[in-house]
């Protein structure tokens, strides 16, 4: 079903509101300041639809209801089980199952959408919703293939909507007082970033469930897979732990990478990479024999990406590990002083000096710990005391390009294709070639451009994949 074409914009419904009100009553809609302080006149509000309200998705709707511009207008759920608490949450709004016949039916009363479903589902319903003129918020990572990711960013500029990601963080001061760190010399020019986490916390590496269950009564199954290829259902891919599923999610990298990764990615001002290599844990079923099981993200994993350095500058080493492996402690750190955040965290090594970081970019800390004892350096950068939801819900209805934003396509889409690049590499560690060797494991040469490996073609089956007939295409 492919989604209709006309673009209702918020200047048109406030034009008919307007007219309406002039037919009626002979006068325009009362100005705001004559209605009261804080009072948001009808026109001014932005109308949202939720397309995943369960899980991840119930708190993104919930944070953007904070807003009194922001009316949580429509639901979409394939699984009432999972939506119950939104339902219960926004018993005014409309309820659908299948986003294509939300979108068809209400598009001109939806002026933006949040998408918050698993991620195989995310670019598919992101682009239904922005062909139609509608802002997007997307939850992280971006898109589950790079071919989507490269899509969704050049989209939002077709399109010219307002769009931001979920990976919060990037709304955060830590990221800022980094950037203006780095911005004042203190650590140098970077060269090394190292990015970890104690993901996956869910079942991986041990290979698909082969059997057939009966569908909840509460679930639509069809719709759950959406655009990916038909699966029978099993209580083992939902509601969570499809994340360890190639087919559905993008395991530890694409759970956390975006959060992670990003600090490092923003205060670097890196671009796409040209080359990867990586190492992967292996599940040893029977002594001495490792088991693949090429269906299942891996247990643990270690990845090496390469950044090329911009106006004569350094490249960048970014490496990245899971499955609660660490990286070495900085020799600047202290033997009781805790690195990262427990569950996570980066390091950006400079010339001058090292800058770590927790996961979301918390906690920012110059290395050795002592200097920052009276460490005064100029805030030069606007903080989003609004948060990260609500930047969003403001900058849809000022409008396209009137406001900044803290993860727009146009950086969270490179930023997601570096995750989804690490994921190819990891997909293509136990790919053989036609003389049974591991093609894979070997450092694989990027094109970013023309979004190719260009010296292993067999790895360039997960840059791309093919959707189910019936399913919005990119």
């Amino acid at each position: 079903m492919k989604p209709k074409q006309p673009i209702t914009t918020n200047k048109s419904r406030r034009k008919f509101i307007q007219q309406a009100a002039t037919a009626l009553a002979g006068f325009y809609i009362v100005p705001r300041h004559v209605l009261g302080k804080g009072f948001i006149a009808p026109s001014d509000r932005l109308n949202i639809a939720g397309i995943g309200v369960g899980g991840k998705g119930q708190s993104d709707i919930a944070e953007f209801a904070k807003s009194p511009k922001a009316n949580i207008a429509f639901l979409c759920d394939v699984d009432d089980r999972q939506a119950a608490k939104s339902y219960a949450a926004f018993p005014n709004a409309k309820r659908y199952k299948d986003f294509r016949e939300m979108l068809d039916k209400e598009h001109k009363n939806i002026d933006a959408v949040s998408v918050s479903t698993p991620d195989h589902t995310h670019a598919s319903a992101a682009i239904a919703a922005m062909q139609l003129g509608k802002h997007v918020y997307v939850q992280k990572p971006l898109t589950h293939d790079i071919y989507e990711a490269r899509m969704l960013t050049e989209a939002a500029r077709r399109y010219k909507v307002v769009t931001q990601m979920g990976n919060q963080g990037s709304s955060g001061d830590g990221v800022r007082v980094m950037k203006e760190w780095y911005a004042a010399g203190l650590i140098g020019e970077a060269h090394t970033i190292r990015c970890w986490t104690n993901r996956p916390v869910w079942p991986q590496g041990g290979g698909a469930p082969t059997q057939k269950e009966e569908i909840p009564k509460e679930l639509d199954w069809d719709l759950w897979l959406g655009p990916t290829q038909f699966h029978d259902y099993h209580n083992a891919f939902v509601p969570f732990n499809w994340r360890g599923y190639w087919d559905f999610g993008t395991g530890a990298l694409g759970d956390m990478g975006c959060h992670i990764i990003d600090p490092a990615f923003n205060v670097c001002e890196l671009g796409y990479p040209s080359e990867v290599e990586c190492s992967v844990a292996d599940i040893y079923e029977v002594m001495w024999k490792p088991a693949f099981h090429p269906e299942s993200c891996p247990v643990a994993s270690s990845v090496s990406i390469k950044f090329p350095g911009k106006k004569g500058k350094n490249d960048v080493k970014l490496t990245w590990m899971d499955g609660n492996i660490r990286p070495e402690r900085p020799a600047e750190l202290g033997p009781d002083e805790p690195m990262g955040n427990g569950d996570g965290g980066g390091i950006i090594e400079g010339t001058k000096g090292k800058i770590m970081y927790g996961t979301y970019g918390s906690n920012p800390t110059l290395l050795p710990t002592s200097k920052m004892k009276d460490l005064n350096v100029a805030k030069t950068l606007a903080r989003v005391p609004e948060g990260h939801y609500q930047q969003w819900v403001n900058a849809c209805i000022a409008g396209y390009g009137k406001s900044k934003l803290s993860s727009p396509f146009d950086y969270a889409g490179p930023l997601t294709e570096t995750v989804l690049f690490a994921n190819l590499a990891l997909r293509s560690w136990n790919l053989k070639d036609a003389n049974g060797k591991f093609s894979g494991r070997k450092k694989l040469l990027w094109d970013a451009q023309a979004m190719r490996i260009t010296n292993y073609d067999d790895a360039n089956q997960f840059v791309k994949r093919e959707y189910r007939a019936g399913w919005p295409k990119l």
